[in-house]
């Protein structure tokens, strides 16, 4: 299990993170929501280790390391040029000491165009990618920063299948998302960070309250004008 306690990080005089705590357990999905500005990016990078001058703890309790058991997706994945989808995957393999092997198998489910450049894919195929490279290395644990975006539908149902099927072979995977029901279709547990702090963490049985509660903690004031405009 990762455990994250305690977990603070300004940048200058900026509080991003206030005493964030919670648990990454393998075999489950936790879902990581908030408004821009909350602190989840910020968050992910300092569990990663992008971001390493913070204060309080983030380990996993067996003893493991967590960035080489661990594979990021970011919000907006990034190639070098004149490299092909085949090349970059090839090399993330590489780098790791891993066979080059499974790549046509996820492929054919994914369906990019391997041969092609990278750089020359949509949002969409990029998104892919970095996702079909981190399948191929059956990390432990999977962060995952914003997975539906970008995707079309098939793809977004495609990808929710994928990782309850990882969820059952026992990795813990976490995600960040805007959409919100594309987070309750599938989490086992919810965070919600407001202003760099953990405003509530929610079980699947309390997802039903989740939506309204967000709504009245973001658009307090909104939702008063709202009905004197709709009573």
């Amino acid at each position: 299990m990762i455990s994250i306690r305690q977990l603070r990080k300004a940048y200058g005089p900026h509080q991003v993170l206030r005493n964030v705590s919670l648990n990454l357990r393998p075999g489950t999905i936790h879902g990581l929501v908030g408004a821009n500005g909350a602190g989840k990016t910020t968050l992910i990078n300092c569990l990663y280790g992008l971001v390493a001058d913070y204060q309080g703890q983030v380990l996993e309790t067996t003893g493991l390391p967590i960035r080489p058991y661990t594979g990021l997706l970011p919000y907006e994945p990034w190639f070098y040029p004149r490299l092909t989808g085949r090349e970059y995957v090839e090399f993330c393999l590489q780098a790791r000491g891993l066979p080059r092997r499974g790549i046509e198998g996820w492929n054919e489910l994914l369906e990019l165009p391997l041969d092609q450049y990278a750089e020359e894919y949509s949002a969409g195929m990029k998104k892919k990618l970095a996702l079909l490279a981190l399948l191929v290395q059956n990390f432990r644990y999977l962060i995952l920063d914003e997975p539906f975006n970008g995707l079309d539908l098939s793809a977004n149902l495609l990808l929710k299948e994928i990782l309850l099927r990882l969820r059952t072979q026992g990795t813990g995977l976490l995600l960040t998302s805007h959409l919100l029901g594309a987070l309750t279709e599938i989490c086992d547990e919810i965070t919600v960070l407001s202003g760099g702090v953990v405003q509530r963490h929610y079980q699947a049985t309390e997802f039903g309250t989740l939506a309204n509660d967000l709504l009245d903690s973001l658009h307090q004031q909104k939702l008063a004008r709202l009905r004197e405009l709709l009573p």
